[in-house]
């Protein structure tokens, strides 16, 4: 169970910054090589990097080497667990609202009635 905490909270860490959202949206489209990502942004080659960095340790992104060049694809399977976990949330939240719906609806003068 603390793997998958760990593993959720580097994925959601991941996301939570917005070059690096940007960044998993590019590699997801193709395969980019890291220099041309850069390119993209007005931040240092290095500052990218470091954001690839993070994003591939999350597993989001996969990094191979083709001659001098890294080059970074977006790993499908690791952002389908991200929308499953966001599910399972959405799942929690749906049945705690359907539960307070249903105290809301009850009759409240049902319960004095029974109570006399």
């Amino acid at each position: 169970m603390t793997e998958d905490a760990d593993r959720a909270d580097a994925l959601f860490h991941a996301l939570a910054d917005r070059t690096r959202r940007d960044i998993l949206r590019r590699v997801l489209a193709g395969e980019h090589s890291v220099s041309a990502l850069a390119a993209k942004y007005d931040m240092s080659f290095a500052a990218v990097q470091k954001h690839v960095a993070v994003l591939e340790r999350a597993g989001l992104l996969i990094k191979r080497r083709s001659g001098r060049e890294q080059l970074a694809s977006g790993d499908v399977a690791a952002v389908r667990s991200v929308a499953s976990m966001l599910t399972e949330l959405e799942q929690i939240w749906r049945g705690r609202i359907a539960r307070i719906d249903l105290l809301l609806s009850s009759d409240p003068d049902s319960d004095s009635d029974q109570e006399d």
